[in-house]
Order: structure tokens, then sequence, then C-alpha cells
């Protein structure tokens, strides 16, 4: 049973690094995509690409919470307890970015469209990064068992926190930039094409380059999770290698399908491998799995509800993001706004 409710929580942390990463990367590369003229066209690629789905993609952040702390609650009340600062600035980042993502799109003067948008962007950065800090933090044993606080600074404040952040955030942008180059294919934007091209590119090379930085910093700095990713999670660990190439190679020409899988397979086997080099401890090396597991009762009920959200929801998400591939959604309805006279758009506009 304890088994059973580890691999229930690791899948879930895995889907939310899809869904919720490639929505960040989005906000990452709004971020750089330049000022109000020569930045419109991207922004319009991510509006249309996030907009139907960004709110659904952090469906999965509150059932992994639920998950570990109903089937797990020593190792959460050790995780909040320590890493209470990350976990904050993450969850405040959440919230300002998805008001501001809504809000940008319903104003018209320059500067609350600036504002807004400087908010999404940047939050889009600092919540990927404060994640794999926190994740950083667990892999080098800086969490107590327990229930304990823990250093509420150098838990995420340190190398494998650092790199592991870094590594968050350029992997968010990769898959993000292969998504959105599939979506302006879609949108038949040859040149929005070639730019997400060449941002994935980008990103691969970064990706690839910090990846290879953290493994020695894990060697030195989190020695059981590095022995785990070079012993059991091997394959793992190829599989997001041979994924993320895939995916590149699949980038060239006309954009195909299959770099979308791909690009989700390697970010979703990366955080598997994670999972499963820290095996069999939650809190590595002090807390086992079987150690800080619920009672019986608890996870059956959990793996339950689990099993019903499968048959239920699972269908409704499929639903929800196979409309938005076929552009059958609304964009939230603020198109009218949007072609409100402004500094963006100066001069009467005609309807027709």
């Amino acid at each position: 049973m304890s088994t059973a409710a580890a691999v229930l929580l690791m899948v879930a942390v895995a889907f939310y690094a899809i869904f919720g990463g490639a929505d960040f990367g989005a906000g990452i590369w709004d971020l750089t995509a330049g000022g109000p003229e020569r930045g419109r066209r991207p922004r319009d690629v991510i509006e249309h690409s996030i907009g139907p789905v960004w709110e659904a993609n952090h469906v999965w952040l509150i059932f992994v919470f639920v998950v570990l702390w109903t089937c797990f609650p020593e190792a959460y009340a050790s995780i909040m307890l320590t890493l209470f600062v990350p976990l904050t600035i993450a969850a405040l980042g959440i919230v300002l970015r998805g008001a501001s993502f809504a809000f940008r799109k319903a104003v018209t003067p320059v500067r609350d469209q600036r504002i807004f948008g400087g908010t999404f962007a940047i939050s889009s950065v600092l919540v990927p990064y404060c994640f794999g800090a926190v994740a950083g933090g667990v892999a080098s044993g800086r969490v107590p068992s327990g229930g304990r606080a823990g250093d509420p600074w150098n838990s995420w404040v340190n190398p494998t926190s650092v790199v592991v952040g870094v590594l968050a955030v350029c992997v968010v942008a990769y898959v993000s930039a292969v998504l959105l180059t599939w979506d302006a294919g879609r949108l038949s934007d040859e040149e929005m094409v070639a730019y997400f091209r060449a941002r994935a590119v980008g990103a691969a090379v970064v990706a690839g380059v910090v990846a290879l930085v953290g493994l020695f910093v894990l060697r030195s700095d989190a020695r059981y999770v590095f022995d785990g990713l070079t012993s059991r999670a091997l394959p793992l660990v190829l599989l997001s290698t041979l994924a993320g190439v895939g995916a590149f190679l699949l980038l060239h020409g006309r954009p195909r399908p299959g770099a979308r899988v791909a690009a989700l397979v390697a970010s979703g086997a990366l955080v598997l491998a994670w999972g499963v080099a820290q095996w069999d401890y939650l809190l590595p090396e002090t807390l086992t799995v079987s150690q800080a597991v619920a009672p019986t009762g608890t996870i059956t009920a959990v793996l339950v509800v689990a099993i019903l959200a499968v048959l239920f929801i699972a269908p409704a998400f499929a639903l929800l993001y196979t409309l938005d591939q076929k552009s059958l959604l609304p964009d939230e309805g603020v198109h009218e706004a949007r072609h409100q006279p402004s500094d963006f758009d100066p001069g009467p506009q005609h309807n027709t």
C-alpha cells in the first residue's frame, strides 16, 4: 500500500511538471519577447496556446499536496516547516501570475499591460525555480524527519537547490518552446515557427549544460540521489535524454506531433528519475516511504478516490486538451477589450 501511494504521488508530480511546466515556460518566453510592438506576435501565440487551459494545469499541484499531506503526513510536516520560504514564494507567484495573465488581456493602457505582463512573466520564472529549489533541498537531505523544521535558508539556498532550480527553469522553457513551435504551426505562422524553434534549440543546449554541471554538484552534495541516478534510475535518465534529443530533431522542417510527445516524455521521465533515484526514501536518508506512510484505511481511501478520478476526471481533461488543440475553445472572452483603442493600437476602430 505504501508503495502504491508513493507511485501515485510521483506520477502526480510528473504530470504537474509536464502540464504546469509547459505553462510556466510560456511565461518565460513572454518575458523575453521584447517590447510591445516587437513582442506582440510571440505573445499572441503564447496567449492562444495557454489561454484556455492554464487554470486546469494547476489542479495537479493541488492533487500533489493532498496526496502528500494525507498519505505521508510526517514528510509533509517536515517539508512545509523547513521549506516554507520557497513554497510561500511559489504560492504567491502562482496567484499573481494567474491574476496578471487574466488582467493583462482585459486592460488597454500600455502602462497597465506592462505591469501585469511583467508580473506574469517574472512569476513564471520564480515559481519553477522555487519548486526546483524545494526538490533540491529534499534530495540533498536538508529536510529532517520527524515533522521537525530544518534550516529555513540553507535548506533551499545551497548548491543542489540552485542547480535543480535553474534546471527546472531551463526544462520548462524547453518543453514550452517545443509546444509553442507546434502551436505556431497550427496557426500557419511560419515566422513564429522559426522563432520558437530557435528558442527551443537554445533552451535544450542550456538545459543540457546545466544538467551536466548538476551531476557534479549532486555527486558532492547529494550523494545518495547521485548514486540512484547512475544506477536504478539510469534507464529513466537515458529515456529523458533520448526523448529530449528526439524532440530536438523533430523540430527541423515542418513541426511534427511527435516533437510534442517527445518533449513531454523528456520532462516527465526526468521527474520520475528523481523519485526512483531516492527510493525508498521520501527524505534521503532519514525517512523511508514505509516509515512515513499513513494508516492502511487512509491509503485505501486515497487510492479509491484516485481510481475514481481516473475514471471520471481524466476524460474531462482529455476532452479539454483535445478541444483546445482543435481551437474550439474561447479565449476567455476578452477579444472585444483587446480591440478597444489604446496606446498599442491608436486611432478609431471600425467594425464591419
